[in-house]
């Protein structure tokens, strides 16, 4: 046996060269897998799922396609969970935050190879990633005080942004609807009030913001169809026991007419809580459950427009907007908050029929109508529309600009390469190899175009020698740019989430030194 099994039989550790290996190889193959989706001539990838159905999902997103991925390698896990975070945090530039932490760690297994400590790399890494943000941070553009130009800078990010989706034939289009939506936010980043709805049939271009908020259900029967100057109760409660329901209870009974008392008690009972709801003053309820047709014909009676089945999202959402508390008890009307909005009327999309409530309370609520060839089209229509928003309203926050084109990666590359000329030790290395691991953006933006990159680089290297060049790469012409007459933008907020995230994953990854891999927990036998 000798001194080896100190683990548990299927346990199993690698250590040292081993374990840095894989979790290098692992976090690069992740890097090379998301590598082809970068920048606007990105490729998308389609994503099967072995489950049942074998749903299908068209995607450019990083982020969407690295969780659905099912990885053993742990340095991979790492990546995915980066790309995660980015995701949540800033929404846009998930790609780019796995393709520069899988570079660093492609450069950081040539320096290990060469001897040098992982510690040294990562001090070097870390005075690099200082250098590289304080570079961004001298050349950003801010122009707040300027409402024009701040519209024009969103604009510019948003069309950026949707350049390297499947949204970019209409960029303008879908720019200006996630500009006018962002904007009714009035700078808070909650893109709760903004509602997607997404119809099939029609082109992209249909797609329209409508202001108020959509409800995908259809009016009730005998309803009316419009109602002026609303109030809303939102409800979430049972509006069916006006029948006794056979399978639920057990009544013995010796004649028949006492089932028919059971019946009438039943209806009086639903009659009354119709009563009590209708003393609330309101001419519309929206209902989270169903609605039978008893209630219906005694709210419609009443003149009340009932609506049943609101799904959960509709509900709370409509209760957010029109300023309502979701109510599921109506014995005392002064505490229950209704909803208010100017006019309730029904309108078409496509073949549907649905409910739009205009003239809301809370004034930054809009829909958002995306239609669309086909369900794929559609969600990934809504993927890129909401990598957009976020971006969006993180910059309405934090309102620095930058170029983009990978214009942001070669200023950061040119001063973390005079960081390591300054820098005496070893420390220089890793340094080196930081700012070649930050020319990797452009480099794979140029070759997605199909562009001879090394070529593209050098040029972009010689053009940012001169003071304050904004060349970057137009992957349009194909050649050297520039990056603000193009219009090409982003956020800082995204660059700087990107360049931070990117660091500390690859850290951690190259931190690592062995592997062990537990054995799972046995389940006894119980026979």
């Amino acid at each position: 046996m000798g001194i080896d099994r100190i683990l548990k039989d299927e346990a199993n550790e690698e250590k040292g060269e081993r374990a840095r290996m894989a979790s290098f190889v692992g976090a690069m193959a992740i890097a090379d897998l998301v590598k082809t989706t970068l920048g606007p001539k990105g490729m998308d990838k389609i994503l099967q799922s072995t489950g049942r159905g074998r749903e299908v999902t068209v995607t450019n997103d990083g982020a969407t396609i690295l969780k659905s991925l099912h990885i053993d390698n742990p340095a991979a896990k790492v990546l995915v969970d980066i790309s995660k975070v980015q995701d949540d945090e800033v929404g846009d530039g998930t790609t780019s935050v796995v393709v520069l932490a899988g570079e660093l760690l492609r450069e950081a297994e040539k320096l290990v190879a060469a001897k040098i400590h992982p510690m040294t790399i990562i001090a070097g890494f870390r005075m690099a990633s200082e250098c590289a943000r304080n570079a961004l941070l001298q050349k950003v553009m801010d122009n707040k005080e300027n409402e024009e130009k701040f519209k024009t800078d969103l604009m510019k990010i948003a069309m950026t942004t949707l350049s390297s989706k499947i949204l970019s034939q209409d960029k303008e289009h879908f720019g200006k609807l996630a500009v006018d939506a962002v904007l009714r936010l009035k700078g808070s980043t909650n893109l709760e009030s903004i509602q997607i709805i997404k119809k099939p049939g029609g082109s992209l271009k249909d797609s329209f913001l409508d202001e108020g908020f959509i409800l995908d259900k259809k009016i009730g029967v005998g309803q009316p169809k419009r109602i002026e100057n609303a109030n809303i109760l939102v409800a979430n409660t049972a509006m069916d026991t006006d029948k006794v329901k056979i399978y639920g209870a057990r009544v013995r009974v010796d004649s028949m007419s006492k089932v028919a008392d059971i019946e009438a008690a039943e209806k009086n009972k639903m009659r009354e809580k119709v009563d009590k709801i209708i003393a609330h003053g309101i001419n519309c309820f929206v209902n989270r459950q169903l609605i039978y047709n008893f209630p219906e014909e005694l709210f419609a009676n009443a003149g009340i427009l009932a609506i049943e089945h609101a799904d959960f999202d509709g509900i709370e959402r409509l209760g957010l907007v029109t300023g309502g508390e979701i109510a599921s008890t109506f014995d005392n009307p002064e505490s229950v908050k209704l909803g208010h909005c100017k006019l309730i009327e029904e309108i078409m999309i496509g073949e549907d029929k649905l409910i739009h409530f205009s003239g809301v309370a809370l004034g930054q609520a809009c829909t958002i109508v995306l239609r669309g060839a086909s369900h794929h089209v559609l969600d990934e229509a809504e993927r890129s529309l909401h990598d957009a928003l976020c971006v969006l309203s993180q910059t309405v926050n934090d309102s620095r600009v930058l170029l983009g084109g990978g214009w942001p990666e070669m200023v950061m590359a040119k001063d973390v390469d005079q960081l390591a000329r300054e820098t005496p030790g070893k420390k220089a290395h890793a340094i080196e190899a930081f700012s070649r691991a930050l020319i990797a953006i452009p480099t794979t933006i140029a070759d997605n175009a199909g562009l001879d990159s090394a070529e593209m680089i050098s040029r972009l290297r010689a053009e940012h020698q001169k003071e304050g060049s904004n060349a970057g790469i137009d992957v349009i012409t194909g050649s050297v740019g520039d990056m603000l007459e193009l219009g090409i933008c982003e956020a800082f907020k995204v660059k700087q989430a990107v360049l931070l995230s990117a660091t500390e994953a690859a850290e951690m990854i190259l931190r690592v030194d062995e592997i062990i891999t537990c054995a799972p927990r046995r389940r006894e036998d119980r026979m």
